[in-house]
């Protein structure tokens, strides 16, 4: 009987935490989208409607672009697109310019600053949930939520920069998140159970 009458309970009580795992989490990376505005490709690198290819070395670097040459007896039908062919004195010379190569640089450095910036806010906040957790202990269920909510804060924060990280900041990375996941195992499961144990 006492099983039947348990179950519902325990049903509710971790379908809230989920609930405010998620909402949590929702609420922190969506608020950030507002905060720090994403750098778009098209801000560094605009698309013009009629574009005309560089048709030399000169005028590719001139514009911020990468110059290819192909050797003089290379295919034309295996060319990428957009490629060119020159006159020089009488001999065809085959070059490609990568008209996107300095934007898109500019690019991928504003994304990295980006992402670096946004996981160093998460982990700030992902800290300061965890340590309201640690202060709500007599609030089981909000205490729980906020710890499991801190814990995917920091997967989140760590997923978004992992790709941009240098290997130190890796490790650090998961050296960190170890250490919380185990001090939150042995904390909340000894909380759990003294709570259990029977008195005398």
């Amino acid at each position: 009987m006492e099983t039947t009458k348990r179950t519902p309970i325990s049903i509710l009580k971790w379908s809230l935490i989920i609930g405010i795992v998620i909402v949590l989490n929702l609420f922190y990376n969506y608020t950030l989208s507002l905060v720090f505005s994403a750098p778009e490709y098209n801000t560094f690198c605009p698309q013009k409607q009629i574009n005309i290819a560089p048709d030399s070395q000169e005028k590719c670097v001139a514009e911020g672009g990468a110059w290819t040459q192909y050797p003089k007896d290379v295919n034309p039908k295996m060319l990428e697109p957009g490629s060119v062919t020159v006159p020089n004195t009488g001999n065809q010379q085959i070059g490609y310019c990568d008209q996107t190569f300095l934007c898109q640089q500019k690019y991928e450095e504003a994304s990295k600053i980006y992402d670096r910036n946004v996981f160093i806010v998460l982990v700030i906040l992902g800290v300061i949930t965890f340590v309201a957790s640690l202060f709500l202990v007599k609030f089981d269920i909000l205490s729980i939520a906020l710890s499991i909510g801190a814990v995917l804060d920091f997967i989140i924060a760590s997923i978004r920069y992992w790709a941009r990280a240098d290997d130190l900041i890796k490790v650090l990375i998961l050296g960190v998140a170890l250490a919380v996941l185990v001090w939150v195992a042995i904390k909340k499961f000894n909380i759990s159970q003294s709570e259990n144990e029977p008195r005398i």
